[in-house]
């Protein structure tokens, strides 16, 4: 498993659900319209992630931040005028059923002296894990608990939850092309498990190849049984058009032309 890659999608995870109505794109850098490609962070048709890798600040200089990770190992990431470097909201409480004070909060805007050692951030741009160094097009500061959270997250994929883009099905039993760790992961579904689609719900058979979805679960005996399955999108492109039932009738004869 690539930590890099997951701290990044447990980011992404994060930001979906702590964003406002507007697009938060926290690579994209400031001034540019969403249109625009760049090196920001987030889940495409293809299930694409941009690089990133989560740690604790140890030292925090002019232009530089170095960090430990979850594995002991000590990075150097490297920021400038031009990285965006934002909180993430802390998570508050809300009424059962309902999000939390935070998930209706944007991420704040900081400067480069607002993070302190001690503090987790995830660093999003361009790993050099042989340099140990990261380019940052963006620095999130992130709130303990839900660093806490991320990495808890990062333990337990492939245990109680997988995320992918469908690829195959097979009667209940479907597999995924993990966006976490670029491998197949297989769950099974039985009669107790739910799907919804965002926020309606729907049966395995609206299950389309290529859809992104993520199971929550549990191992039974060497498999993954989802007891809830969220697809969040649709096939790149959309669902392709079935052929007529009748071929076409041939066009009629042209004028002027001879017939033999």
């Amino acid at each position: 498993m690539n930590p890099a890659i997951l701290s990044v999608l447990l980011c992404v995870l994060t930001l979906t659900a702590a964003a406002p109505a507007q697009d938060f794109n926290p690579g994209q850098p400031p001034g540019e319209g969403q249109g625009r490609r760049g090196g920001g962070f987030g889940m495409g048709p293809g299930m694409g992630f941009a690089r990133g890798l989560l740690g604790t600040v140890t030292e925090a200089a002019a232009d530089h931040y170095s960090i430990k990770t979850d594995a002991g190992v000590i990075y150097t990431v490297h920021f400038s005028v031009n990285t965006r470097i934002f909180r993430q909201p802390a998570q508050g409480p809300g009424p059962a059923g309902q999000r939390g004070d935070s998930q209706r909060t944007p991420p704040q805007s900081l400067k480069p002296t607002d993070i302190k050692v001690g503090d987790p951030i995830i660093a999003i741009g361009e790993v050099d894990a042989s340099a140990k160094s990261v380019g940052a097009v963006s620095i999130l500061q992130v709130d303990p608990e839900r660093a806490r959270q991320m990495r808890e997250m990062q333990a337990n994929y492939g245990k109680t939850w997988i995320m992918g883009k469908v690829t195959a099905i097979d009667g209940v039993k479907v597999t995924l092309f993990g966006a976490i760790d670029n491998a197949s992961h297989t769950f099974v579904a039985d009669e107790n498990t739910t799907f919804r689609k965002r926020r309606e719900p729907i049966t395995l058979a609206d299950i389309q190849l290529g859809d992104t979805m993520r199971a929550e679960g549990a191992l039974k005996d060497g498999t993954f049984v989802a007891a809830t399955v969220t697809v969040m999108g649709a096939p790149p492109g959309g669902t392709p058009a079935k052929p007529p039932a009748t071929p076409p009738p041939p066009p009629p004869p042209q004028k002027g032309c001879a017939n033999k």
